[in-house]
Order: C-alpha cells, then structure tokens, then sequence
C-alpha cells in the first residue's frame, strides 16, 4: 500500500514539474488577452464583427521581432484557440519566423493578431507548418465595424493578419512565412504526448493552463460584444 501511495505521489509530482510554464509562456498568454482586446475595439479601425463572428480560429502573436541587417527575419511566439462547443478551446501554443534578403537595417516589435477564416486553413495550421502565402493564402484584414470596403483577396482569404506596431496599426507582408505549433512549449502545459489538433479538440481533457485566464477571458469577452453589435 505504501508503494503505491508513493508511486502515486511521484506521477503527480512529475505531472505538475512537467506542465509548468515558463514565465515567458505565462507573458504569452497574459498579452494575448489584452492585444485582442486593445485590436479588436480600437475607435474606427477595430477588427469587423462579422469577420470576427466567421473566424474559425485566433492567433495572437505579441511583440513579433521584426529584425534587420543585410538578413532579416521576423520572429515570434503567440497563442491559437478555435472555436469548440460554442465557447473556444484550450489555447495551442504557436511560433511564426520569417525571413528576408536585402539592402535592410533596423527593426521593431508588432503586435500580430490572425484570423484563421476557414476549416482548410485550420486543418493546415494543425500539421507539422504551413506556408503562409503557399499552403495558406493570407492578407492584411480590413478595418473597421464594417467590411464593404473589403477587396475580393481579403474575402477569400484563409488567413487575416491585423497588425500594430507602436500603436498604430500597420501593414505587414507575412508571405513566406512559416507557421508551426510550439511543440515544445504545449508540452509544457498540456504533457509529453500534447499534439496541437488534440488540444483543439479537447482530447484526454486537455484543459487550459491557469495562465491563459486572461486570454480565455478575452476571447469570451469579444465573443458576447460581436453577438451585442450584429
């Protein structure tokens, strides 16, 4: 009985060392929550309800590295939920990396928000990567409470990127980027085996970590405002 007492104790301790975040995961999650908010309800160039209402999944990336010097790249780590069962699932941990050639120098941090539009885009996110602009059409989503100003490209896209930098809103051109799950960082929060489809789907009970109250939060939140609006 004392064995497996203590064999008990030690899976249990093993599975709390193994499921905790890093304080940098934690930061993910707690600024994903305030960057959707802060994106989706700025005065007149928030992102539209009715898009926000289609979206089949959300990906906020916060203070994406936009870096340069002859090579540049763009680096950053966000977090993804899709809709589930009426409310959202469990966030996937991501990365995005990007990079470039050319006569280049400087760099910034921007605030990246996607809207993932359609199950072929979801389905795609949720393999090893995807190509944004190859396996993915992507453009820059159109601002504001309405659409009608929207061209066909952003209609039809998988994917809509809204963009800050400095506060502003800003154009990027995410084309040739590379989209993946953080596998590292989702076995982190959700264990060994954590594969991004199944925490999507809430297979085994993969329930959301703690430190994504906020964004969760947010997510619900900016859910019932789109619903108040239509």
């Amino acid at each position: 009985m004392k064995i497996a007492v203590t064999l008990c104790a030690l899976c249990i301790s093993a599975t709390t060392a193994f499921a905790a975040l890093s304080r940098d995961e934690g930061k993910r999650l707690s600024n994903a929550g305030t960057i959707l908010t802060e994106l989706r309800n700025a005065p007149d160039k928030g992102i539209p309800d009715n898009l926000w209402g289609k979206a089949q999944c959300v990906i906020v990336i916060p203070s994406m590295k936009k870096v340069a010097f002859i090579v540049g790249g763009e680096y950053g780590s966000g977090v993804m939920s899709c809709r589930a069962g009426g409310g959202w699932s469990s966030p996937v941990f991501m990365q995005l990396a990007k990079g470039s050639w050319g006569l280049q120098i400087g760099g910034e941090e921007v605030d990246l928000v996607l809207l993932v539009m359609n199950k072929r885009g979801v389905d795609k996110l949720l393999e090893d990567k995807v190509a944004l602009g190859g396996d993915a059409s992507v453009a820059a989503g159109p601002l504001g409470r309405s659409t009608t100003a929207a061209t066909d490209a952003q209609m039809s896209a998988e994917i809509l990127a809204y963009s800050r930098a400095q506060g502003v809103f800003a154009g990027i051109d995410l084309s040739g980027g590379v989209l993946r799950p953080d596998k590292e960082a989702d076995a982190r929060a959700y264990g060994a085996n954590a594969k991004a489809a199944d925490i999507i789907g809430g297979v085994n009970h993969m329930n959301a970590p703690a430190e994504a109250a906020p964004f969760t939060a947010a997510l619900k939140a900016e859910t019932r405002q789109s619903r108040s609006r239509q």
